[in-house]
């Protein structure tokens, strides 16, 4: 899987924004598939106009707070595309450090935000922010 500094580097490189969506989608592709079990309600993201599931794995990590990672899936190709580079951004990382990355302003940054639908930028937005709050209960289950 890229990681975001070479996802970063890679819509640099692509100039015209066919190719950049060709990209999303190929880094759609290289996401591991989600189990149909994990296809529920519990893991449905709000807020997405395409059916998308995450599902959030914590880890201890002692006074660094919880280490979450993710698994997400969704039935349209440019939205797992998108989780692929949320997934990037933050998997891995501890709670923390999700909660102080700001992906929407690396989504402007690159220019991405500007070139989605409102329906995707909206549904991109509840992504984050279910990223966001998976981060807080880990924190909250921690202390």
């Amino acid at each position: 899987m890229a990681t975001i500094d070479e996802i970063i580097e890679n819509f640099a490189l692509l100039e015209e924004w066919d190719d950049r969506y060709r990209y999303i989608i190929e880094l759609g592709r290289t996401l591991p598939g989600l189990p149909e079990s994990a296809h529920t309600e519990a893991n449905k993201v709000r807020g997405c106009a395409s059916q998308v599931w995450l599902v959030t794995h914590a880890r201890p990590n002692g006074a660094d707070g919880p280490i979450l990672t993710f698994e997400g899936d969704s039935d349209a190709h440019i939205v797992r595309g998108l989780i692929a580079i949320l997934f990037a951004l933050y998997s891995g990382k501890t709670a923390r450090e999700i909660l102080a990355i700001d992906a929407l302003d690396m989504f402007d940054r690159i220019g991405l935000r500007a070139n989605l639908t409102p329906q995707r930028s909206n549904g991109l937005r509840a992504m984050v922010e279910r990223i966001r709050s998976e981060a807080k209960a880990a924190l909250a289950a921690a202390a």
